[in-house]
């Protein structure tokens, strides 16, 4: 699927492109530190460069307009498709992030309704996405009609990092 750029007043959602990729390398720093996590962003903008068009990683940008001649870049969202055996293809909201100076704006509203339309326009069934218990934002997910699945039905999110993944093959886990 094409992504075409969608705009409202000030803002314009659209694909990233290579040259975007350092306004986004600086925005999944800006989250991390905001997120308490400052050391953990390790992909380089180099990775950035060229997974930005890789059909399973859609790396999206927010522009805000200035005026007719000048934009920047004031968020960014990277979604990829997962697969639920109960429903079939769903999206996955990896990140979605607006600047601080450009929040209240209406900017997270307008990015996440892209993000909706994208989904549906890929026929998925669902988006799934995961949110920091502190992050105020809940209760903006929450006003969309988001759920937590933790509240709701008990899920919990597990993961297997890169030495865990190596143990695992190497059956180093005691697992049987």
């Amino acid at each position: 699927m094409n992504i075409k750029m969608t705009s409202h007043g000030r803002f314009k959602f659209r694909r990233g492109e290579k040259e975007d990729m350092f306004a986004v390398h600086e925005m999944i720093q800006e989250l991390a530190d905001y997120e308490k996590m400052s050391d953990g962003p390790q992909q380089t903008l180099e990775d950035l460069k060229r997974d930005c068009h890789i059909d399973y990683c859609h790396i999206y940008v927010l522009d805000y307009l200035k005026d007719e001649t000048e934009k920047v870049i004031i968020g960014y969202a990277i979604c990829y498709f997962s697969y639920s055996t109960w429903l079939g293809k769903c999206y996955f909201l990896e990140d979605i992030y607006v600047r601080p100076a450009y929040r209240r704006l209406g900017a997270g509203s307008f990015m996440f309704r892209q993000i909706a339309t994208q989904a549906q326009a890929y026929q998925c069934k669902r988006i799934d996405f995961h949110v920091l218990s502190w992050n105020p934002a809940t209760e903006f997910y929450k006003k969309l009609g988001a759920f937590d699945l933790t509240e709701t039905e008990a899920w919990h999110y597990y993961r297997l990092n890169e030495k865990g993944i190596n143990q695992v093959v190497k059956g180093l886990n005691n697992i049987d």
